[in-house]
């Protein structure tokens, strides 16, 4: 076994002695059980997920789909950046969801507001999906979208080279294509980037850096 165990541990006696938790002597990776959870993941707006230690290219074509649920109207959802401006990011900024692409000829945006009286920051879970095909951006929320088009039609790869973020980046890590510092603060799950007839899904748990983040469960009821 490799890996710490996903589940609350309490009431724990070692030779008769029932071993007391409210001051470790060291901890790591380690929050607190719920009485109410939920399949995700939760990030307490800490810090982020680091995925793809490689780099993820990025190129003409990506399309991106995740769910997540929110109390607070900023956040990093996710961003691939590179040594030039070449990134693509999505974030939540006052309320509503920005994606951003950089294709090397500047940024292109497709931003998704709220009508009316609806809100994406009211703790219930929405589905996102972001699509970029060449020029062209896809924004879609709980099934309503928003398209966008770059002028500049001969720009159509974003050639990203660096690890993918999710829920915030390191401070000394540059993102071309978010314009939020602020972490995540909530859950997300079914993290899937395709490309062509590749669909990849990402496990949390297995990111080569997480700080602030807990794979394994999300507080709260499930709506």
């Amino acid at each position: 076994v490799t890996h710490s165990v996903p589940a609350c541990i309490g009431s724990v006696s070692m030779n008769g002695r029932q071993l007391r938790d409210e001051s470790p002597v060291s901890i790591f990776a380690v929050n607190r059980c719920y009485e109410r959870a939920q399949q995700g993941t939760f990030f307490d707006s800490s810090g982020f997920a680091a995925l793809v230690r490689e780099g993820y290219k990025v190129r003409t074509d990506v399309n991106i789909t995740l769910e997540f649920r929110t109390t607070a109207a900023h956040g990093v959802l996710l961003g691939v950046s590179s040594a030039k401006v070449d990134a693509i990011g999505l974030e939540l900024v006052n309320g509503k969801v920005l994606f951003h692409v950089n294709n090397g000829a500047g940024r292109l945006t497709a931003t998704y507001e709220p009508r009316g009286n609806s809100s994406l920051c009211d703790g219930r879970w929405h589905k996102l999906q972001a699509n970029k095909s060449k020029h062209r951006l896809l924004l879609s929320i709980d099934g309503h979208s928003v398209q966008t088009e770059n002028p500049y039609l001969q720009s159509t790869s974003a050639d990203t080279n660096n690890p993918i973020y999710v829920g915030g980046y390191p401070a000394d890590v540059k993102q071309n294509c978010l314009t939020s510092k602020s972490s995540f603060h909530g859950c997300l799950r079914n993290l899937v980037l395709t490309k062509g007839h590749q669909a990849e899904l990402f496990d949390f748990s297995r990111a080569y850096d997480l700080r602030g983040v807990f794979p394994h469960s999300c507080p709260g009821d499930e709506h």
